[in-house]
């Protein structure tokens, strides 16, 4: 690829260049993996490094009690893993509906009963056990320093913590953890977590073992019963993620890569495998009917993800069924070029996130995500070893026959997904953009920028955004061009201007690779929606 280096958006970050690099949402992530490459160690070693730390510089958006996915090139060919965790052996609709009352549709959003099994850290001993070189203990020795001497506040996860603050202060534990002063830490300020160091000195004592046999499952299993939850010691030691083969579609040459369900992933594959029955290339870049066309494609693949997409044993049709290219055609008759529309779910049956790459040079690339969902998860926060846990199981629905209905031992649907790019069988980028259902909208927008219009990596990320809410209501991002703005409205899309890019719009981290990796290297990008850096050697 090509690409145009001049930048048409503003931004403060340029496009990285090197052998070995990482990128993800805070400077200091990013350097303890590239710290470990350093000591010897190879791409995965870097992504479960640089995954430890962002439990602590990040915790907004993911944390010691995280779901993770991820998918990774070997050199040879591609894995990906499953780390989410499934719902305590004690859920059943009839549980919610006794304690919430019988009209509850879903899960809690907050509190124990929103916490599903945490599975992040076996996450990253699957990767290590697997792929890694380095003693996995030494991958957890960046994250304990930080823990222990702290690190000095930045702005955009500050905002973020002060505006969780006055939701969560009251769950069990937060401010214990989170509040050290009574209120948000402020920018520039020094935090420090002593309890998520004794976390991460247990769990690489034990390769992980304390996390889910250990005491730090104890202490999980007491915390969860002080406060109403029922998730147990024997919950924790059941878990094992899945090593999973990714699902894919070709677009304009590229295949994309994304988790199988309970992931949405295949929401972007959807998007793209309609959007590729339309020239958008001949369309200019920015312009009303290229992003009118975008907006569309991505609603129809929301219609029919929303409706089918669970865990997959749970779902009524398979992902073959959903990316069946005569079906995604069908689909992509439905769009009016002229007229914004409200789509329907089809019938394919015929008959607050953290997200970071490591690739190095031996050609190891590793897209990997992890997050407790919204911000801060459930709220929860267990005292003695600061494990901030996810509130996935928000994300079942309660409803009869729906697929996605809560179960012992199911996973719920899930909102973060890992991408990855190749061309003839041959690796090409190692890619996420994080945000809830403003992932695989991001994934689709800035593939479109790179491959249809040869943007760069950064100015791809740069670039402003929309985000489809539902029906015919989009979100666009200040920066977009006042003439599209009107112009999307003119065609009947129910539109607001948000100023707020963390919120709204996710935040991507990219590694492009430019060609020999031991020679050329990687082209690397990191979103400017977040603290981070993409940092390389």
């Amino acid at each position: 690829m090509n690409f145009n280096y001049a930048n048409p958006y503003p931004s403060t970050r340029i496009p990285v260049f090197a052998r070995n690099v990482v990128s993800t949402s805070h400077p200091l992530a990013a350097q303890a993996g590239l710290r470990i490459m350093q000591k010897g160690g190879n791409a995965v070693d870097a992504a479960i490094a640089t995954a430890a730390v962002m439990t602590l510089v990040e915790p907004v958006s993911n944390g010691l009690g995280s779901d993770a996915f991820a998918i990774l090139w070997d050199g040879q060919q591609l894995h990906g893993l499953n780390a989410s965790g499934p719902a305590p052996k004690a859920w059943t609709p009839e549980y919610f509906r006794a304690k919430y009352g019988a009209d509850a549709a879903t899960p809690p959003m907050r509190g124990m009963d929103s916490v599903t099994v945490p599975g992040a850290v076996r996450g990253w001993v699957a990767m290590s056990d697997r792929f890694g070189k380095l003693p996995f203990a030494d991958l957890m020795v960046p994250a304990i320093e930080i823990a222990e001497r702290g690190y000095l506040m930045p702005p955009v996860v500050q905002q973020k913590w002060a505006a969780a603050t006055p939701l969560l202060q009251s769950q069990p534990g937060f401010a214990q953890a989170f509040l050290p002063w009574g209120r948000a830490p402020e920018v520039g300020e020094l935090f420090r977590f002593a309890a998520a160091a004794r976390a991460l000195k247990a769990i690489a004592r034990t390769k992980g073992e304390a996390y889910y046999t250990g005491e730090i499952a104890d202490a999980l299993a007491k915390f969860s019963k002080e406060n109403g939850g029922v998730l147990t010691r024997e919950d924790l030691a059941a878990y094992q993620p899945e090593w999973v083969t990714p699902i894919s579609r070709d677009y304009r040459g590229y295949t994309l890569h994304e988790i199988p369900p309970n992931g949405q992933g295949i929401a972007a594959l959807i998007a793209l495998g309609i959007l590729e029955k339309f020239d958008i290339a001949s369309l200019p870049v920015d312009s009303v009917q290229s992003q009118h066309l975008q907006i569309e494609a991505m609603k129809l693949a929301f219609a029919d993800v929303y409706h089918h997409v669970a865990e997959l044993s749970a779902m009524e049709v398979t992902h073959l069924q959903m990316l069946d290219d005569a079906y995604l055609a069908s689909r992509a008759r439905l769009i009016d070029v002229k007229k914004a529309q409200n789509f329907n779910v089809g019938n394919p049956v015929k008959g607050g996130t953290i997200y970071l790459t490591a690739a190095d040079e031996s050609g190891m690339m590793v897209s990997f995500i992890q997050s407790n969902y919204m911000g801060f998860g459930s709220g929860c926060v267990e005292p003695e070893f600061g494990i901030s846990l996810q509130n996935r199981g928000h994300g079942f629905s309660l409803k009869e026959g729906s697929p996605n209905r809560v179960a012992p031992g199911k996973r719920p649907f899930h909102t973060i997904i890992p991408a990855f790019l190749t061309k003839d069988g041959q690796p090409v980028m190692s890619f996420g953009v994080m945000g809830g259902n403003m992932q695989p909208q991001g994934h689709m927008q800035t593939l479109v920028r790179m491959i249809d219009y040869g943007q760069n990596p950064q100015a791809a990320c740069d670039a402003p955004r929309w985000r489809f809410n539902a029906g015919l209501e989009i979100n666009v991002e200040a920066a977009m061009r006042a003439d599209t703005v009107q112009g999307l409205r003119d065609l009947g899309h129910k539109l607001d201007v948000i100023d707020d890019s963390y919120q709204d719009f996710g935040a991507g981290q990219f590694i492009w690779l430019a060609g020999d990796p031991a020679v050329e290297g990687y082209i690397a990008a990191s979103d400017p929606r977040r603290d981070g850096l993409a940092a390389g050697y």
